[in-house]
């Protein structure tokens, strides 16, 4: 709004200057920038964000599966952090020595971490691994991946709008120093008569 009032402003003003015309027509093109280009530019990359992971999504699923293990023993250490993609951030996980049967049929065994909190030999849990057994993380699910798409194209709409608004205030920031530079310039023509009587006569 404030680079409309500003061109109507100087539409006909007799005290315009080209930079007062030239800063209100920068500001315009700014506010064009950043109320246009800037939402679709966020539109596409969370489109093309969300693209990519839902099809990331689509294929965890289809490579990871939820297999039943078992207990051996608990293993000694420390208890592990909270699992970050656990549904409650308290989720302690201990680590564990598991055997379990893969997708593919072979039996595995191997240390893993399970959110039982004292694991006991013949204990049951769940745990993700590949066709070939592998322990591996969960997968994606569709939520989580939108909600990443939505903060991306969030996100890259409001840097190119801080984009835009930091070229105008630099633009601008020229055009003043410029500005000042000529009226200095001009001043100093003048002032060495500053004072003197019959000035300006």
């Amino acid at each position: 709004m404030r680079a409309i009032r500003g061109l109507w402003r100087w539409r006909r003003n007799p005290l315009r200057r080209a930079t007062d015309l030239a800063e209100a027509w920068v500001a315009m093109a700014a506010l064009v920038l950043i109320v246009v280009a800037a939402p679709l530019l966020g539109s596409f990359v969370g489109a093309a964000a969300q693209d990519s992971l839902q099809r990331s999504v689509r294929q965890q699923q289809h490579d990871r599966h939820l297999v039943l293990a078992t207990v051996v023993r608990k293993l000694g250490g420390a208890p592990v952090e909270p699992d970050p993609d656990a549904t409650s951030v308290h989720d302690t996980r201990s680590r564990v020595l598991a055997d379990w049967t893969a997708p593919d049929g072979t039996r595995q065994e191997g240390p893993v971490l399970t959110t039982i909190k004292s694991p006991h030999k013949g204990d049951h849990f769940d745990v993700w691994t590949d066709r070939q057994g592998v322990v591996t993380a969960r997968p994606l699910d569709t939520a989580t991946a939108t909600t990443h798409a939505v903060l991306a194209g969030f996100g890259a709409a409001l840097l190119a709008a801080g984009l835009v608004e930091g070229g105008r205030r630099t633009i601008v920031w020229r055009m003043v120093r410029r500005r000042y530079a000529r009226w200095d310039q001009a001043w100093d023509r003048a002032g060495p008569d500053w004072g003197k009587a019959g000035t300006g006569s």
